[in-house]
């Protein structure tokens, strides 16, 4: 049988991208339940997910020192994953193959910062490393080329899944942010790139709607998120959430007028397609991947002046009430395109290959 190691320690965090990457093939995987592979997981707290996974895999403890260049983890497997780019995790013996997923390298646009550097040089290894390289997106695999010189080897892209497999009852949710007047909703990780400043300065010119966002909204982005806030005096319209469960995710989703996502780094952007789920209209940057996932059924701004986004949006709108059904129908079309099991499957196919 042959012995598969995933890379799977930033499955404990479930409010970034990387985490729902992790989780969700993770739970393919064990829906799936291969028999011809022994898949091993890396973990921290390994108890929550045997109870939900049982023996389904075998499970490898995750420790902070496995980060140590010196350290790394032990056991020979046949096929090492590493699951995201920027893991520091490396096995101690080397394995028969060792495929690596790139979701992006937005790190290689700036090199002047250190953090930056060391991903770099990281990135670097594992390409000489890899015998196959898995991209989440089309835009993934041409950022990655235009930037680094590839090896020949095998090259795949996977697209990601949509985490919204189960439409949750949200009827008894209470939110803690206003609800009472129409608003717009957006969710991520507070990072520079998701943009979010783009939809704070455009609430300014649309005083009937609220806005809604969700998301870890740590330093230093968040600061700036809530000082602009009030800088715009938009106090009691626009509304952090923070990190939110996923009933509260879907009650948002369901009960907005739309979903903006003005992302300009997006290796793949999960969020579109789940709100894509719900039938709402999408309003994406026309950057990175997202016309790529968003497809022609979303709606795309070609640049950030608050004056110009607002009329997009609105203009858009009347386009959908005009013809609401037909395009609900196409957006929960293109959600269903984007499926979990069918990634794992390729994984799958990938460590048996």
């Amino acid at each position: 049988m042959k012995k598969v190691f995933l890379e799977s320690h930033n499955a404990k965090n479930l409010a970034s991208g990387f985490g729902i990457f992790n989780y969700e093939l993770m739970k393919a995987f064990a829906r799936i339940h291969p028999l011809d592979l022994e898949l091993t997981l890396n973990l921290k707290k390994i108890k929550p997910f045997k109870k939900e996974f049982g023996d389904k895999f075998k499970y490898n403890r995750y420790t902070p020192i496995q980060r140590q260049s010196w350290w790394g983890v032990l056991g020979k497997y046949d096929v090492w994953h590493c699951m995201n780019q920027n893991i520091r995790i490396e096995p101690l013996s080397k394995p028969s193959k060792y495929i690596l997923t790139i979701h992006d390298v937005n790190f290689a646009e700036n090199l002047n910062d250190p953090k930056n550097k060391q991903r770099h040089k990281r990135f670097l290894e594992k390409l000489n490393r890899a015998d196959e390289i898995t991209y989440i997106s089309e835009y993934a695999r041409n950022q990655t080329q235009a930037y680094f010189n590839v090896p020949n080897l095998t090259e795949r892209i996977i697209y990601n899944g949509n985490p919204i497999t189960e439409m949750l009852d949200t009827s008894g949710f209470q939110p803690e942010v206003p609800v009472d007047k129409p608003y717009f909703y957006s969710i991520g990780d507070f990072l520079p790139k998701k943009n979010f400043e783009s939809l704070v300065q455009m609430m300014k010119e649309i005083p009937e709607y609220n806005l809604i966002i969700s998301g870890s909204n740590q330093k230093p982005y968040g600061d700036k998120i809530r000082s602009l806030i009030t800088e715009l005096k938009l106090e009691k319209q626009v509304f952090l959430t923070g990190r939110v469960s996923e009933k509260g995710k879907q009650y948002f989703m369901k009960n907005s007028t739309a979903f903006l996502f003005p992302s300009i780094g997006e290796g793949f952007g999960l969020p579109p397609i789940e709100a894509m789920r719900f039938g709402k209209p999408v309003f994406l940057s026309n950057l990175a991947s997202l016309p790529e996932i968003g497809g022609e059924i979303a709606y795309y701004w070609e640049n950030f002046e608050a004056e110009y986004m607002k009329e997009t949006l609105f203009q858009k709108l009347n386009e959908f009430e005009k013809q609401k059904e037909t395009y609900i129908t196409k957006l929960k079309e293109r959600a269903a395109r984007f499926n979990w099991d069918d990634a794992a499957k390729s994984y799958l196919d990938s460590y048996r290959n």
